[in-house]
């Protein structure tokens, strides 16, 4: 793909925006750049570029295309965006991200997608591959964007990225080497306007495959029913259910691994030390990929007994009187509040809310009824969680998530667990997911 000389509208500064500029600037095209928060909010990044001769500043509307020859949006702007639909309109391609990277990396990719898991499968399939003496990238939608790695020597063996529907939206060419769809359930039903609409999203990770290339699907998840007959490459299914004839699954206390040839491998179901059933669900996943990138058992085995997980998903944030705390502030979905619950034998007191995005909460009622003693609801989203779940279990309200752990904290009863599994996004009180987690580990650490 020939940049020098296209003129190039990159919408959305933020990482992913100041990322692709530079590198559009670096390759010789001429980048002009929009954003509906002004300049003074974009980051240190953009001083580097902001005087470079090549990038120009547009407002934030439809006249910014004037005389562009594609437009790359930054993962968060939605598909409805006035801007994207006025491209549509006249022509103009739109390439995300990830196909713009995709167009210059020469290193195999294996991706990572699904509702929930992206990012421990993701790190964890990187620390495998490592392990296995593999040179290794690992970035995408957590981390290094791809668009930067497309600028570096690319001396690795494979390129191991977490990729999400957003970033799926506008791709035309985007092959991965070996493709993994962990699960697909509601969420960010606000950005693509429908669940149809997402689950299509998340399905065009394998659009591009061929024959010589892997795709992992889940056995289980009922959205990838029937998926496998339109796939070009190679699929491999993992299920934490049922005994497959080809594939990896659970028997006997071990993972078993029926291979194309029909032999088998055996992995000791305990070497994994990360809570929950959906942990399990991760692990068999990436051993799928990392088997067909060419390590060997022992140091799957190795790497997964010595992975700890990852922060902010469902990790413990300390004890007080003989009260658990966790934080599970990565848990932005309601699949994602299911799987933290399933988790826990002991009575749960649960801190929900946040940003909603269009969560189907009601599908909560029977769990909640089974595994929590209280719920404490925060955030924007608290009325409309409590109008959803109704009186299932005793719930309160607190305008901020400090408000709702110390309620818990004074509720609970020695042995119950307090767990932190928002099923929300964290934009009404915190910057990211990551920040709620370290607030919620401070305010634990003050009790």
């Amino acid at each position: 793909m020939e940049l020098s000389g296209q003129k190039v509208l990159v919408i959305g500064m933020g990482k992913t925006g100041l990322a692709v500029s530079s590198f559009l600037g670096a390759k010789g095209a001429s980048v002009r750049v929009a954003d509906e928060k002004t300049s003074s909010l974009w980051g240190d990044e953009y001083l580097k570029l902001d005087l470079q001769p090549w990038m120009s500043i547009r407002p934030y509307d439809v006249s910014a295309l004037d005389g562009v020859d594609f437009v790359v949006p930054s993962p968060g702007i939605p598909p409805h965006n006035e801007i994207l639909t006025s491209a549509q309109e006249k022509g103009i391609p739109l390439l995300s991200e990830i196909e713009l990277a995709y167009r210059f990396i020469k290193v195999p990719i294996i991706a990572v997608t699904g509702t929930n898991g992206k990012t421990t499968t993701t790190t964890l399939l990187g620390e495998m591959l490592s392990r296995a003496g593999k040179r290794v990238f690992v970035g995408g939608n957590i981390g290094t964007p791809l668009i930067q790695y497309a600028g570096t020597m690319q001396t690795d063996d494979f390129v191991v990225a977490e990729i999400s529907s957003f970033q799926l939206q506008w791709i035309e060419t985007f092959r991965p080497h070996a493709a993994i769809l962990l699960n697909i359930t509601r969420d960010h039903v606000n950005y693509h306007g429908s669940f149809d609409e997402y689950r299509r999203m998340k399905v065009r990770i394998f659009s591009n495959q061929r024959s010589t290339d892997l795709a992992i699907l889940n056995e289980d998840d009922t959205e990838q029913k029937g998926l496998a007959a339109s796939l070009q490459a190679r699929v491999e299914h993992f299920s934490s259910s049922v005994k497959l004839k080809r594939g990896i699954f659970i028997e006997d206390g071990h993972l078993v691994y029926v291979m194309p040839d029909g032999s088998a491998e055996r992995y000791p179901l305990d070497m994994i030390r990360l809570p929950g059933l959906h942990n399990v669900e991760n692990v068999m996943a990436a051993i799928l990929a990392a088997r067909f990138c060419g390590c060997s058992p022992a140091s799957l085995f190795e790497t997964v007994s010595g992975f700890r997980g990852l922060s902010h998903r469902i990790e413990f944030a300390g004890e007080k009187n003989s009260v658990k705390f966790y934080d599970d502030s990565k848990g932005t979905n309601v699949d994602a509040v299911v799987r933290a619950l399933q988790t826990f034998s002991e009575p749960v007191i649960l801190l929900m809310g946040g940003r909603d995005k269009d969560g189907g909460f009601e599908t909560l009622r029977p769990l909640l009824h089974e595994k929590v003693r209280g719920v404490v609801l925060f955030g924007e989203a608290r009325e409309r969680i409590e109008a959803l779940i109704g009186d299932t279990a005793p719930t309160e309200k607190k305008q901020t998530m400090q408000e709702a752990v110390e309620h818990a904290y004074r509720t609970a009863r020695p042995g119950d667990v307090v767990l932190l599994s928002p099923g929300c996004a964290s934009f009404d009180e915190f910057a990211n997911y990551k920040e709620r987690g370290d607030a919620f580990k401070r305010v634990v650490g003050n009790l």
